[in-house]
């Protein structure tokens, strides 16, 4: 049986204040940031910080169910590619938004080569990336126009902290951690 009492308490020490690791639905995503905001406003945080933290959790669960929903896949990959884990925990002055989820081998390693990109850059280079793109059309076959990376970038109070870690079958597991 799993002992919750010591689950709370590795938690509560690490600084996590909601964790969710399962499918990532609509109404999942919908419901945790009803919590998220609920929390956000408790806590009398920054009006700016408070959205920041907000916006980094809608993208990064977006990026995941967007990414299981592509046309592509049928549906055990699907189901595979949209489980995932969402954290967001307090560290001192910060708070941290961890993801992750399964992910296509070449997939994942695209996503490490544009954080890479993304890491390499200044605010005020981050800033006109977005700017650009903004005005760019969205590739084909794109779930999006890549805005929501460099948004995260931007909002950073340090660098993107990133992996993928290979799973084997051509599939890895995509960390992401934005400190806000």
């Amino acid at each position: 049986m799993t002992d919750l009492y010591d689950i709370r308490k590795n938690l509560t020490s690490a600084g996590i204040l909601i964790c969710f690791n399962g499918p990532f639905s609509h109404s999942i995503i919908e419901e945790l940031g009803k919590a998220v905001k609920k929390y956000l406003e408790s806590a009398e945080i920054q009006k700016s910080a408070m959205m920041d933290v907000f916006s980094v959790y809608i993208e990064a669960t977006q990026n995941v169910r967007n990414y299981a929903n592509r046309a592509d896949l049928d549906k055990a990959e699907r189901d595979r590619l949209n489980t995932g884990i969402i954290v967001i925990a307090k560290r001192d002055e910060h708070y941290v938004v961890h993801s992750g989820n399964c992910v296509r081998s070449d997939h994942g390693q695209e996503l490490v080569r544009v954080l890479d990109g993304l890491a390499a850059k200044d605010k005020t280079e981050l800033k006109a990336m977005y700017k650009e793109r903004l005005h760019q059309a969205v590739p084909a076959g794109s779930t999006g126009a890549g805005l929501g990376l460099i948004d995260m970038a931007r909002k950073a109070k340090e660098p993107l902290h990133y992996s993928l870690v290979p799973e084997g079958d051509g599939y890895g597991f995509f960390s992401l951690q934005v400190v806000i």
